[in-house]
């Protein structure tokens, strides 16, 4: 049997490096650098989980259309991983704008920095509260 797998998008030395705890749960992480990049990996591989940082799109060119750098990737979801569960990673200060996104394309957990391998543990298996 096939390792599920899962997309981790670091685009900020501020995403946590959890590889350990995706190889003790039994996960394929492929680690990508930019939205662009898995959107083209979408296409190869379908992921069961997807582990990227939201950051608000405050007056650049996200903010017309979209909330952040997230929604271009989550609308290629439906497309080509409908059943990807999105782990969200957010700082404190942008916690708020992730609730707009998330009314939009229903997110798998929104996790507030800094997390701990507890906090996202629970979010790749059954063991939440």
């Amino acid at each position: 049997m096939t390792a599920p797998v899962l997309l981790s998008i670091v685009e900020s030395p501020t995403h946590p490096n959890f590889s350990a705890l995706y190889r003790r749960l039994g996960l394929h992480e492929i680690r990508l650098t930019s939205q662009r990049k898995a959107i083209a990996e979408l296409k190869r591989n379908t992921s069961a989980f997807i582990v990227a940082e939201f950051f608000y799109g405050y007056s650049n060119n996200y903010h017309a259309v979209n909330i952040s750098n997230l929604d271009v990737l989550l609308n290629s979801l439906v497309k080509y991983a409908p059943a990807a569960r999105v782990i969200v990673l957010v700082a404190a200060d942008e916690r708020a704008h992730v609730d707009a996104l998330n009314a939009i394309h229903p997110l798998h957990a929104v996790l507030t920095q800094p997390v701990t391998e507890a906090d996202l543990a629970q979010w790749l298996t059954d063991e939440r509260p």
